[in-house]
């Protein structure tokens, strides 16, 4: 992998909260931090998008997402992204040739304690350097075909359909 390009949609990995106002916000995207924090060795470029709720990201976003990647250079994208409409996402993004994208976010926010954030970025990593092309959900430490998974939210896992 000569460099690995990320781009951030928003999401809950980037949430945060504001207690003045008792909600959550979506911050600044936070892969770059963590990927500084773990001390990864390789280089990697964040282009960030979106800054939207999953469940708020609509065909244009979406669009835009797509557009967005296949203009990289870059075989090896990841994107950080709302869990609630990633699969929608994912499978819009499996029109582009010639690259392995993957897709990972977060069912905690990754500056709380005990996110899942750090370990789904982690295992996105490594699938997206391993993979063939082609289009991935990395979540609850497996990888997922977009067709063949979804959220499910009651448990608040991904799961296989």
């Amino acid at each position: 992998m000569d460099q690995l390009c990320i781009v951030t949609t928003g999401g809950t990995i980037d949430k945060i909260y504001f207690d003045d106002k008792s909600d959550f916000q979506i911050g600044e995207p936070q892969i770059g931090r963590i990927l500084d924090e773990l001390g990864v060795a390789f280089r990697y470029s964040v282009i960030p998008i979106l800054r939207k709720d999953s469940l708020h990201i609509t065909d244009a976003d979406r669009e835009l997402v797509r557009a967005t990647i296949a203009a990289q250079d870059a075989r090896h994208v990841l994107v950080t992204h709302g869990t609630d409409s990633m699969v929608a996402t994912a499978k819009v993004l499996a029109s582009i040739p010639g690259k392995t994208i993957v897709l990972t976010g977060a069912l905690n926010p990754a500056r709380f304690r005990g996110s899942d954030a750090e370990f789904n970025i982690g295992t996105a990593v490594g699938a997206v350097q391993s993979l063939p092309a082609g289009v991935y959900i990395a979540m609850n430490g497996r990888i997922w075909d977009p067709a063949q998974v979804r959220k499910n939210v009651e448990a608040n896992r991904f799961e296989a359909l």
